[in-house]
């Protein structure tokens, strides 16, 4: 049975919530979350190459060769990608330097070409639009969550602002790569446990 536009968009938020639940796009969700501000401008990011490569995908389905369609749609996805680069660079440079390489590599990740693959060369642009709107939201929300944990617990801080007192001993454990694949199981875990009530 088809999804409604409203299904559409809510299935990215917890149905199918990129890291949690479809387990795609984790390069980027490991190591960009050392904090909120990182994680929510990954997110942000994704989420402009997701809406703006589904609705190309979409609109341009009817004519682009089947055999030749990934090449075609990673040509989309990279075309965004450098907007969203360039985007960065002129307005939110320092976050842009942050952020470093993982922004050219939003083109490899899974969930973009996924979504464009599995949905957008299926669906109507409006669909298709709702899909990565959702997709990217819930990406974004994840990332914001699971950077505002490492962030708290191994800088004592978020959003760059004191949480904690003087007395208070960062467990730096939690912003280096091990603490983000801890943080991430922990965070599945809670996922499961709230999803199978």
């Amino acid at each position: 049975m088809a999804k409604t536009l409203a299904q559409e968009f809510t299935k990215g938020l917890w149905e199918e919530i990129p890291p949690f639940r479809l387990v795609l796009g984790l390069c980027p969700t490991l190591a960009v979350t050392k904090s909120v501000q990182n994680g929510i401008g990954m997110g942000i990011a994704t989420t402009f190459v997701l809406v703006f490569s589904n609705l190309l995908v979409s609109l341009l389905r009817d004519v682009i060769p089947s055999k030749i369609r990934i090449a075609c749609f990673i040509i989309i996805i990279a075309t965004f990608v450098t907007v969203v680069e360039l985007l960065m660079q002129a307005f939110a440079y320092p976050l842009y330097l942050q952020l470093g390489i993982f922004i050219p590599l939003i083109v490899v990740n899974c969930i973009v070409l996924g979504r464009s693959e599995a949905f957008a060369s299926k669906n109507k642009p409006v669909y298709a639009i709702a899909d990565g709107l959702g997709i990217g939201v819930g990406f974004t929300l994840s990332l914001g969550v699971l950077g505002a944990v490492r962030e708290v617990l191994g800088e004592g801080t978020f959003y760059g602002m004191q949480v904690f007192g003087s007395s208070f001993e960062p467990f730096t454990f939690m912003v280096e790569a091990p603490g983000a694949f801890v943080c991430l199981g922990l965070l599945l875990c809670l996922m499961n446990l709230a999803g199978s009530r």
